[in-house]
């Protein structure tokens, strides 16, 4: 389920068994004792948060609510510039069921409106994905998307539970240590965490915020996990919604295990029409003559980068598994990562240069495997994603489960049949198989869904704005490849950004044209 934005969710250059452990047990820094706190918000020089929300979340004690006041300062430097920004910290409870016990500390990042304050809405709170995306490096990467909205809304983003500086879950000693002890790892050193990351807490979390920014509803843009994230505030919290977007939505009425085979399918479709366009419009297509022959070629490749990975630069290498999921990542890109797809594939192909698919769909070498993990954005995925979803299934069940995943795609129905193991040893029980998003008597939900999506087909936004409740779901089609279609597309990005300022939604059945028209 990654985000608009994804970080990857994989180790590359391992063995099958490797790969299994690895996809349970992952990269991650910090130090649990440290992030259990009962201390009182600092003192600070910074003028205190203007407040005007008079509905503070029930059952929270007055130190954590009418007692505690966001301190904004200067973000400190990391590797994403933060020039312009704002940051705080939030007090909240590491366990809602005992509200008045330790708390947790809450990352949060701020640009301020520009506009007048007299149209000044509230905040925007945004989550770009995941689920282990950290909103504090996020918005500055991604603020040029979002930055037209500026002048109506305080910009807000956060580092969820288990992400990033808020109680990062870590799996090994160090932030590049593999972790292939297995999930007892992340409980030695994550458990006094493990039971509180899931969506429902920090569901929790985004209502404590809500007040604390001033809003007496909450304005939200979650993209992919985050459009669950936002459906199960909606859940929680139907009086409290203000004016929420959903795009790229998850499906709330399948399982984890019936994702798997949802998304390989749709990983699968969308490389079919990136076949059948390449086929008639270039040249030398390096997939060959339509869909049926990329399959083939695809899969003999796949065995040859297993039997002999290419290389990838840096002393890094590319296999089968690489391949997959570094395709499924240009993909994401739609239309406009076709070309530099189709040159990367010949790359490889005919001169055995991974390097192209390697660097990612960006093309700038972000994703360069041979760079230090900076981030626990993978330990937290499974650590997330296991918090939530209480399926536990047993031998028989998984390989059954794979064996669905591989069935459902040719090109990446091996390498995505590995997320079958994700929580199979779990130390912890998760919360359930589906979750609940019936939000009845919520303000109307934007639910946006592109037909093409390779990574959450359009079925799930479908399912979302039914499952959200008559009246609340109002569901934005768009004919568009592509994970996230905001803003690239026009039209999606003047409805959405009509909704945010006026709280007017679409009519009924609006269909945004786009490259799949």
């Amino acid at each position: 389920m990654s985000g608009a934005h994804p970080t990857r969710s994989r180790e590359p250059g391992l063995s099958l068994g490797a790969r299994i452990v690895a996809l349970v047990v992952l990269v991650a820094f910090g130090a649990v004792g440290a992030w259990l706190q009962h201390d009182d918000p600092g003192q600070s020089t910074e003028p205190r948060t203007e407040f005007t929300a008079s509905n503070p979340p029930a059952g929270l004690p007055t130190a954590l609510t009418t007692g505690q006041h966001l301190h904004w300062s200067s973000c400190a430097s990391p590797p994403t510039p933060r020039t312009g920004y704002d940051c705080a910290t939030m007090k909240a409870p590491l366990d809602y069921r005992k509200p008045d016990g330790r708390t947790i500390d809450v990352a949060l990042i701020r640009r301020k409106a520009t506009g007048p304050n007299a149209r000044r809405i509230g905040s925007l709170v945004l989550n770009f994905g995941g689920p282990g995306v950290s909103g504090v490096s996020g918005l500055p990467e991604f603020m040029n998307q979002y930055a037209p909205l500026l002048d109506r809304y305080d910009l807000v983003s956060f580092d969820p539970r288990g992400v990033g500086a808020t109680i990062p879950v870590r799996c090994g000693k160090t932030a590049d240590d593999t972790g292939f002890e297995g999930a007892d790892a992340c409980a030695k050193y994550s458990g006094a965490i493990l039971p509180y990351i899931g969506t429902s807490h920090t569901a929790r979390d985004l209502d404590l915020m809500r007040y604390l920014l001033g809003d007496e509803r909450l304005h939200y843009f979650g993209v992919s996990y985050g459009t669950a994230l936002g459906a199960v505030y909606a859940h929680l919290y139907p009086s409290h919604v203000g004016r929420l977007v959903l795009e790229a939505s998850v499906d709330p009425t399948e399982d984890f295990d019936e994702k798997q085979v949802s998304q390989v399918k749709a990983v699968q479709a969308a490389f079919d029409r990136f076949a059948a366009h390449c086929a008639t419009h270039v040249r030398h297509c390096p997939t060959g003559d339509g869909p049926e022959e990329a399959s083939r070629r695809m899969e003999h490749l796949a065995d040859r980068l297993e039997k002999k990975p290419a290389p990838a630069g840096s002393g890094e290498t590319l296999d089968a598994v690489d391949l997959a999921y570094d395709v499924s990542d240009f993909l994401k890109r739609g239309t406009d990562g076709w070309a530099p797809l189709g040159k990367a594939l010949t790359a490889v192909i005919d001169h055995n240069d991974g390097r192209p698919l390697s660097k990612g769909a960006d093309g700038n070498g972000s994703a360069d495997r041979a760079a230090p993990s900076r981030d626990n954005s993978r330990a937290a995925l499974s650590a997330i994603t296991c918090a939530d979803s209480s399926l536990r299934p047993g031998f028989d069940r998984l390989d059954r489960d794979e064996a669905r995943v591989k069935a459902a795609s040719p090109v990446f129905g091996a390498a995505w049949s590995i997320g079958v193991y994700r929580c199979y040893n779990w130390p912890f029980d998760g919360e359930h198989t589906k979750p609940q998003v019936n939000a009845d008597g919520a303000a109307p939900v934007l639910v946006v869904g592109g037909t093409g999506d390779p990574t959450t087909p359009y079925a799930g936004a479908r399912h979302m704005a039914r499952a959200l409740g008559d009246g609340v779901g109002v569901l934005l089609t768009v004919e568009e490849e592509g994970h996230g279609t905001y803003p690239q597309n026009r039209c999606v990005t003047e409805t959405v950004d009509r909704y945010l300022r006026t709280g007017r939604t679409p009519a009924p059945g609006k269909v945004c044209r786009g490259s799949m028209s």
